[in-house]
């Protein structure tokens, strides 16, 4: 009984490894990409040194009773090793009302997949924090090092 039932499980294994094999060998620039969660770790705090550029719209800052000046002020340039990321910080009555991303990895189908899942968190979660202390996206780790980077280039210029 044990040798009829060994047989059809060695075929059923090979025939599995082979499709396995198959799919690894005709897409070998396909990552397999997890989905994105939220880490729970503390953000380590960004110390590299940025050129802070005028408000990039014609609106004049203005001190409200916020944390920030009003105005849209954009980040530096930030490389996520995949690409490079930048965004503008929109400021109204003293908090963080906007966070548009401006550059950000998009050369290739995993690099545009990355991006799309991550956006959404950053912003929103910037947002909620309002600073740039945002906990890193699984999955996404360079492009959330680059846009706190940059977002702390764009607040540094509102505080």
């Amino acid at each position: 009984m044990i040798k009829k039932l060994f047989l059809p499980f060695v075929v059923i294994v090979g025939f599995v490894g082979f499709v396995v094999y198959g799919r690894m060998k005709t897409a070998p620039n396909t990552a397999i990409v997890p989905p994105l969660s939220v880490s729970t770790t503390p953000v380590p705090t960004v110390t590299s040194a940025f050129v802070a550029s005028p408000p990039a719209t014609g609106i004049s800052p203005t001190a409200t009773s916020g944390q920030y000046k009003d105005g849209t002020y954009t980040g530096s340039v930030a490389d996520a090793y995949y690409g490079n990321v930048q965004v503008q910080a929109v400021i109204q009555n003293g908090v963080i009302a906007d966070v548009q991303f401006l550059q950000y990895p998009s050369d290739n189908g995993t690099s545009a997949g990355i991006s799309q899942r991550s956006m959404p968190l950053l912003k929103s979660e910037a947002i909620s924090a309002q600073s740039a202390a945002v906990d890193i996206i699984s999955g996404a780790t360079q492009t959330s090092q680059a846009f706190q980077q940059s977002l702390t280039a764009a607040l540094s210029q509102a505080s």
